[in-house]
């Protein structure tokens, strides 16, 4: 199990990390042509709502529900010869087709309604005829073409969580890129052509989402699993998916949810405030993408399979694992960035549109988003042990009591600190959630950090600082970074986390930590 789940992990890992450079790239083709102002804005909060339900719909709450299901029929049809998945396949298909459709066209029709609701501020300004009332206009067009990127990647969720159970991890973990490629495509070719380019890049996120719908279909075809959907509401497979589903739709989203009331208050304060926010959250996403999602995603179909079985050792033990890897690449990731955040925003953005006052400001949100990155990690780790025992609601329960203390956290320190007081929220919330989730397996018995987890942890925590430090006496003065041409910009970033990562090893193999350390280890001590 050890070896197949590294594998897994490792192929997941690359395949997003590809996703993620890529993503990166596309940010940087973004911010050259947009930079961090009103129309920027508009796009981002535009790709924002759609991306939102993506994770309601697909990703999150969806995935989180159907794959426990998908692997129990799996494993019954292996085991008895029977052929029910197929069935529920296409039973599942044919229901969330349905339903996404309408969700679909009613989110195109209704759009200046989302914009009056999420972008609130611009709303208020739009009724009042007020400075902002161009922004409620321009989002609620492009939303209108960027909401059926909803449909493909909702299809996209399903068609990967499938291949995901059969043990194909590599499609749907490269399907991703083609997003990216969508939108550069549209930012380098269409964007010229059109007096706005937030137009092109929202028409980049339209062909992102076609793309990454038709490039796995052959693949399901090759699995024997492309199978004609049907409309099947009350099928007992899909009866138990949407009782699962419901209370996931909090569960797993909790972040998403957050990130879009950090929207809604942006949305009042200054512009550039969605931008920035948007840039910060994307630097942090390669790291939680990399480590936190790959590791996530090869885990729940392993838990569900694990519990089926009844195989409550060894499902623990799969549980502490995941942390264990997540800490291996988060600590040392948070510390990292920590200290290289503003050269590193400075060489990926500052062109074009992106001044120097922008990579200040994205720097700020971005320390606040990093004091919460392990937390974001434990939480993509802990909450599939729960989904994988198909329990929904205590996950729900948290997921409610995190998002209210987001909301107080919110109100709180926004009016003093603006969009950074809504990154630290958003912490705060994060890490509050991924406690209450660990001391929530804690109570029932099913998981609790084993000795050998926490004296692991530990070291890892002393070797990032170590490497902070490093890092910190290698890296020169913000204003000397700006004095450097951009390639001396990049050989010196290069040096500073090449000798980062050297010292953070060579710091952990001093301490005693050895590749025994990383595997699923079947004498934990809990």
């Amino acid at each position: 199990m050890s070896k197949k789940l590294i594998k897994s992990g490792v192929i997941v890992s690359a395949m997003t990390l590809i996703s993620r450079v890529l993503g990166l790239v596309r940010d940087v083709i973004i911010a050259n042509v947009m930079g961090a102002g009103a129309s920027a804005d508009v796009f981002f909060f535009a790709n924002k709502i759609p991306n939102f339900f993506r994770r309601l719909f697909a990703e999150g709450a969806f995935a989180q529900a159907f794959v426990p299901v998908l692997s129990e029929y799996h494993t019954l049809d292996e085991e008895q010869g029977r052929n029910d998945t197929r069935k529920l396949i296409a039973q599942v298909s044919g229901t969330l087709g349905v339903i996404i459709t309408l969700v679909t066209l009613f989110g195109m029709l209704a759009s200046p309604l989302f914009v009056a609701l999420f972008g609130f501020g611009w709303f208020l300004d739009w009724l009042n005829e007020g400075p902002a009332s161009e922004k409620f206009d321009l989002a609620s067009t492009l939303l209108k073409i960027t909401f059926p990127y909803l449909w493909f990647v909702s299809i996209t969720a399903l068609s990967g969580a499938i291949l995901n159970t059969y043990g194909r991890f590599a499609v749907s973990a490269f399907t991703p890129v083609l997003l990216n490629v969508g939108i550069i495509a549209c930012a380098i070719y269409l964007a010229p052509l059109m007096n706005d380019p937030a137009f092109a890049l929202a028409w980049g996120v339209f062909l992102g989402g076609f793309l990454q719908f038709a490039f796995q279909l052959p693949f399901l075809y090759r699995a024997g699993a492309l199978v004609k959907p049907r409309w099947a509401w009350s099928a007992p497979g899909v009866t138990k998916i949407r009782k699962l589903i419901l209370p996931a739709l909090f569960g797993v989203s909790v972040t998403q949810i957050n990130l879009l009331l950090d929207t809604i208050i942006a949305s009042m304060l200054i512009t550039g405030s969605i931008s920035w926010l948007y840039y910060a959250d994307r630097l942090l996403e390669f790291p939680l993408g990399l480590f936190g999602i790959g590791i996530a995603t090869v885990i729940l179909p392993s838990l569900s399979k694990l519990h089926t079985k009844k195989d409550s050792r060894e499902f623990s033990d799969t549980v502490d694992w995941g942390l264990r890897i997540v800490s291996l690449f988060g600590w040392p990731a948070l510390a990292g960035l920590m200290v290289l955040a503003q050269p590193i925003i400075m060489i990926l953005f500052m062109r074009g549109e992106f001044d120097q006052h922008q990579v200040l400001q994205v720097s700020y949100a971005l320390y606040a988003y990093l004091a919460g990155l392990l937390s974001f990690m434990f939480i993509k780790v802990l909450a599939p042990a729960y989904y994988s025992r198909q329990d929904t609601k205590t996950p729900v329960k948290i997921a409610i009591k995190a998002m209210v203390a987001n909301m107080a956290f919110n109100i709180m320190l926004a009016p003093y600190f603006g969009y950074v007081g809504l990154a630290i929220a958003t912490t705060l919330s994060a890490t509050l959630n991924a406690m209450m989730l660990y001391h929530g397996l804690k109570a029932i018995n099913v998981f609790q950090l084993s000795k050998k987890t926490w004296w692991f942890i530990a070291r890892l925590i002393f070797s990032a600082i170590v490497m902070a430090l490093v890092v910190f006496y290698l890296s020169p003065a913000f204003e000397f970074w700006l004095s450097l041409s951009f390639i001396e910009q990049v050989v010196k970033l290069i040096i500073c986390i090449t000798a980062g990562v050297l010292s953070y090893f060579v710091c952990l193999l001093l301490l005693g930590i050895r590749i025994s350390d990383i595997k699923i280890s079947q004498n934990n001590s809990h």
